[in-house]
């Protein structure tokens, strides 16, 4: 910060010069002891100068004896998984208190490669969202699925290193890399030493945690059980909670959360689709349902901010004290999350002007555009194996997946099948999944599936699988149900077969209408497309599926669909 402004706060706080704003007669958290301040905030150059009452302002904002909280920090996120384009997501989060979000783009970069980082870094930098980012490290995933993004190794990385809106490195997923002291793993990880470096271990204990997290590996946001969250923690990685529209790990790990753990738990939400951010929430929806398991508001809050903006180090963010950025979220009600008004950096965000040249053009003209290079496969091409198959089991609301020996047609299971997209013309991998429906009629398709983002498609017969997947090729990616050939309801996701160019209200709505088809035709999930999403990524346990075949991911092999 230059002295000039220096200065300015300075004299401000002093009050030898009138502040910006002032918003007045408000109580306040106190992030560092967990206790409430009766109080007014006086904001000048979008930082907090003081909080006693006196100070003169240009301009008065009445708290009218409301509650205000610092600014929410997503601990972890995917913004493609928003089907928003960076622009407008932050219109769909900043209403809902989230100011600051670390963000890992590695679905864009899986598809176009150090592009697709590029793409949100320079969005980053003309946004009133706090986005920061991580750079992503395992591009692809595994050698087992095929992505258009190629490698990204770490001397690729290193020419990101110096950007301004650069924290660390994002969730290193390759846990059997990290074990077996890979090479390039082990490169990435030394290049990043000294900065954040993001975990994804879910269901990592023992030895094998404590060599995950001696590689300087710090934070996980895949525990989805009580014991196996408290063991990262006793070794030093923070726990970020998640609710994500699939994966929901709050009602299980809400009993760690304490006043003594609130410093190494923070809150993501990972994978969120718009339409469930319009009708639960953001990062306020896992405040407000940690509170209303027993978490007191105080550490809810804390950890909604303060300990996540710590733990990446945004100094002087994620509290409300002198000296730090005015991001305030000023509630109705403490105990029920009510917000009334948000402010990023000391200006309401109503008044914010949210479509800035510079993050439009990031936005909409990157480098992401006509990515879709499938054909249309042939009838006979998505004809699985008969008889005895290994059958992939859906747990709602969870990404695990369980795994079973059933008939290709008992009651239940459903088809499945991942079709390389990028161009290298591979033919589509055919299994079998249970939990979608026990009468499913017609198909379900996606051009989002993790990590690699393949096409994919669940169904109960070939020629609707087919009809789907030529639909989403048509139209350069999405989702779409399919019935009796006919495309019931689809969303166009042009940009990288992720993101819409629309608002969030024109993927809400389509998102409505991809729902009712989908019951229509017989499913009984009430996410069937995210769920299916992360049907092929092979580094979450048991089985998955992708463009190369089925993967059994314990133990890190593909096998055959046929039961022996």
């Amino acid at each position: 910060m230059e002295a000039a402004k220096l200065a300015r706060l300075i004299d401000a706080a002093q009050g030898r010069a009138p502040c910006d704003a002032v918003v007045r007669d408000v109580r306040y958290l106190d992030v560092f002891s967990c206790t409430w301040h009766q109080g007014d905030l006086a904001i000048q150059d979008g930082y907090i100068v003081g909080v006693e009452p006196g100070l003169a302002a240009r301009r008065v904002l009445e708290g009218k004896g409301r509650a205000v909280v610092p600014g929410f920090c997503d601990a972890h996120v995917h913004v493609e998984s928003s089907l928003l384009t960076p622009h407008h997501f932050q219109r769909a989060v900043l209403g809902r208190g989230t100011t600051s979000a670390i963000c890992d783009p590695h679905e864009l970069a899986n598809v176009v490669g150090l592009p697709g980082i590029r793409y949100f870094l320079d969005a980053s930098q003309d946004m009133a969202l706090n986005l920061r980012v991580m750079l992503s490290s395992c591009v692809p995933a595994t050698a087992f699925e095929t992505n258009g993004g190629g490698t990204i190794d770490a001397a690729a990385l290193s020419t990101l290193l110096d950007h301004p809106k650069t924290l660390g490195l994002a969730e290193m997923m390759n846990v059997p890399g990290v074990l077996h002291a890979d090479p390039e793993v082990l490169a990435k990880l030394a290049l990043f030493a000294g900065r954040r470096i993001d975990g994804h271990c879910p269901l990592v204990r023992g030895r094998d945690l404590s060599s995950y997290a001696a590689a300087g590996i710090s934070s996980c946001h895949e525990s989805s059980e009580l014991e196996e969250a408290r063991e990262k923690l006793g070794k030093g990685i923070a726990v970020w909670i998640r609710e994500g529209s699939v994966a929901k790990d709050l009602r299980a790990l809400a009993p760690l959360l304490t006043m003594a753990t609130s410093t190494s738990i923070g809150f993501c939400t990972d994978d969120r689709n718009p339409l469930d951010i319009a009708r639960e929430g953001h990062i306020d929806h896992l405040v407000r349902g940690a509170i209303g398991l027993g978490v007191p508001a105080e550490v809810a809050y804390r950890s909604a901010s303060f300990s996540v903006a710590r733990h990446y180090g945004l100094t002087r963010r994620g509290a409300i004290a002198p000296g730090y950025v005015a991001d305030l979220i000023l509630l109705d009600d403490a105990n029920t999350c009510a917000i009334s008004d948000v402010l990023v950096s000391g200006t309401p965000a109503g008044e914010l002007d949210l479509d800035s040249s510079a993050a439009r053009a990031a936005a909409e003209n990157g480098a992401a555009r006509e990515t879709m290079r499938a054909k249309v496969p042939e009838l006979a091409d998505l004809e699985g194996p008969k008889g005895s198959v290994h059958v992939i089991g859906v747990r709602e609301g969870r990404i695990l997946t369980d795994r079973a020996v059933m008939a290709h047609d008992a009651e239940g299971v459903a088809r499945l099948t991942v079709l390389e997209r990028h161009g290298h013309g591979l033919k589509p991998a055919n299994g079998y999944v249970r939990g979608f429906g026990r009468h499913l009629r017609g198909a379900i398709a996606s051009s989002v599936g993790h990590d690699s983002h393949n096409l994919i498609v669940v169904g109960s017969n070939p020629s609707d699988m087919r009809a789907a997947l030529a639909a989403l090729i048509a139209c350069g990616g999405g989702f779409c149900v399919v019935s009796q050939g006919s495309v019931r309801a689809r969303l166009p996701l042009p940009i990288g077969g992720l993101m819409s160019p629309e608002d969030a209200g024109f993927v809400e709505r389509a998102l409505v209408d991809l729902h009712r088809a989908s019951t229509d035709i017989g499913c009984e999930l009430p996410e069937p497309f995210l769920q299916l999403a992360f049907l092929s990524l092979p580094v979450i346990p048991s089985l998955k599926l992708t463009d190369r075949g089925l993967m059994d991911v314990d133990a890190f092999r593909l096998i055959d669909v046929r039961a022996a």
